[in-house]
This record gives C-alpha cells, sequence and structure tokens, in this order.
C-alpha cells in the first residue's frame, strides 16, 4: 500500500478545514515526506487538546489518539519536547471554540 506524503496528507486535511470555515494553520513545518504530525486543537478558551497518529499493531490499523490535554501551556511544553525528541514532526494548530477538528472523519481519520 501506498503511503500519502506528510504534506499532501497536510494541504488535504488544510483544505478541508477550510471548507468548513475552521481556521487551521502549520505551527512547525516537518520533513516533506515521512514526518509524523501533531495536530494541536485550541478551543480558545485556555484549554487545548494534542492528537498524534497511533498505530495498532494487533489490528493493523492507525488512529488519531489524545497525547496530551489540558492548560493549553502544558499542550505547547509537550509540542516542545516532541519537536526537540524529532525536529521532522509536523505541527498543525486547528482554532475552534466548538472543538471541531475533524480528524474522525473520512479520509482523515
Amino acid at each position: 500500500m501506498t503511503r500519502l506524503t506528510a504534506r499532501f496528507w497536510i494541504d488535504a486535511y488544510l483544505m478541508r478545514l477550510r471548507g468548513l470555515d475552521i481556521p487551521a494553520f502549520i505551527v512547525a513545518h516537518g520533513d516533506d515526506d515521512a514526518g509524523s504530525v501533531l495536530v494541536k486543537l485550541n478551543r480558545l478558551d485556555g484549554q487545548a487538546t494534542l492528537y498524534q497518529r497511533s498505530y495498532n499493531l494487533m489490528e493493523d490499523t492507525r488512529s488519531w489518539a489524545i497525547l496530551e490535554q489540558g492548560q493549553e501551556a502544558d499542550v505547547d511544553a509537550v509540542i516542545a519536547r516532541q519537536r526537540d525528541h524529532d525536529p521532522d514532526v509536523w505541527v498543525v494548530e486547528v482554532e475552534d471554540r466548538a472543538g471541531r477538528h475533524m480528524l474522525d472523519q473520512p479520509g482523515l481519520a
């Protein structure tokens, strides 16, 4: 199975969010081909949730899992540690008071 590049997936994700008038932007540009992706959902009230793609080896499935949730400053600290550990990581920030991130939608899940 052919894998999508990180850049292709992010461009498609941002386009889908823009189509729903959900503001989102790239906070950190990782490796275009193979960088991992973190998605920060900023609820604009001081709270945030950080999602990462996880792989279930037993079931051979991929899904978005919560890496950190809580105060935005705490989520930002986790992002900083992840970037120190992996400079190729992408970070996309989604800003939506209603908490919409669309990661559970077909084609993104």
